[in-house]
């Protein structure tokens, strides 16, 4: 059976007094219905002068897995992504690493066709579909969609697409999951501070993991296993990624400290997520296998 849930039931942050719009036992499967990060208020780019900043980056949820409790760890496997026909880019001063230089805002709506993104005439984007904002409430206090932390939230990670399986830290009773912000397309960086921003429609499978317990987000593909860290600096997230997926690895790996910081040089990717919001987000992308080398199981 697959849970439905539409858009309209969203919320602008985090938090654990936000009520479940729906209660679910794992493993369950929820086919989740997403705004764009706009919540498609941008529908004349001519008349495009405002934005209302209370309404940016809403997640469809919350939902309460029944069995997750504090030091759990909810596993989230990305079935699908499906997207509408067109998208939106938007900047403007203030916005993103440009923004010191911009003078109006701006959008520019963008068509989906043929599995491509159409820019212009002259160039057509391929697609990399993926999921901005995705995450859990915190222990205490409310974040809004628009930051990221230890509970996910606004990480725009472009690893975050189909196939993928995340790992967040259970921090209260029933996780109160919730998602949204999707993109059609996104680099790096995400420099404009929108992708090819778009709604559409997630499918999720969502469980419970006891016996683990994590501070930040985590990854898993096909190829490889990631440390997601969201910090004020590049540098802090980076190195807070870099360290954890040290500590996880070592409790499996019988090397010395300097041997497995060898290793993680030789063999890791030190990556930007996004560099625009109130908090950055990196990742450290470490292959499949090397874990697979030296049996490193994770979370089972």
């Amino acid at each position: 059976m697959t849970v439905q849930l539409s858009c309209e039931k969203s919320i602008y942050s985090f938090s654990k007094n936000h009520a479940p719009i729906v209660r679910v036992t794992a493993p369950a499967r929820v086919e989740i219905e997403t705004y764009d990060c706009f919540t498609n208020q941008v529908t004349s780019t001519e008349t495009f002068t405002s934005l209302d900043w209370d309404r940016i980056n809403p997640a469809t949820g919350p939902i309460e897995v029944e069995d997750a409790e504090p030091g759990d760890i909810l596993k989230v496997h990305i079935e699908t992504i499906e997207w509408a026909e067109q998208g939106i880019m938007a900047t403007g001063p203030k916005m993103g690493v440009m923004g010191h230089r911009l003078q109006k805002l701006s959008a520019k709506p963008i068509a989906i066709r043929d599995g491509k993104a159409i820019f212009n005439e002259q160039l057509h984007i391929p697609l990399n579909p993926m999921i901005g904002v995705i995450g859990v409430a915190p222990a205490e206090g409310e974040v809004p969609c628009g930051t990221p932390g230890s509970h996910g939230g606004n990480m725009d990670n472009k690893l975050i697409t189909e196939g993928a399986t995340l790992y967040f830290p259970v921090f209260v009773k029933g996780a109160l999951f919730g998602l949204g912000d999707l993109h059609a397309a996104m680099g790096d960086g995400e420099v404009c501070v929108s992708g090819i921003e778009i709604p559409g429609k997630v499918t999720v499978q969502l469980d419970v993991i006891k016996g683990f317990s994590i501070p930040n987000p985590r990854l898993e593909n096909a190829d490889s296993f990631v440390t997601i860290a969201s910090a004020s600096t590049l540098d802090e997230a980076a190195k807070t990624a870099v360290e954890e997926m040290i500590d996880y690895l070592s409790q499996y790996i019988d090397l010395p400290l300097e041997e497995l910081t060898m290793l993680m040089s030789a063999t890791g990717q030190t990556e930007i997520c996004q560099m625009v919001d109130p908090l950055v987000t990196a990742r450290f992308v470490v292959p499949k296998w090397v874990l697979k080398s030296y049996q490193v199981p994770i979370y089972e």
